[in-house]
């Protein structure tokens, strides 16, 4: 019952453990200031939101 079957499209046990010990070998890579984009992205439509409360309010 040992027996592998290699066309199993999820691999082979030792497939798998050959995947963590690489993983393992490999810390990430943390980068400081990675979320810039998604900071400035939600600041600018925090100011298109800001801008449409004041044009409506304006008209009324």
């Amino acid at each position: 019952m040992s027996q592998q079957t290699p066309s199993d499209p999820a691999g082979t046990t030792h497939q798998f453990e050959n995947f963590v010990a690489k993983a393992q070998q490999q810390p990430e890579k943390k980068v400081s200031g990675g979320n810039v984009g998604l900071v400035v992205g939600v600041a600018a439509v925090a100011v298109v939101a800001v801008v449409l409360v004041v044009a409506l309010v304006t008209m009324v």
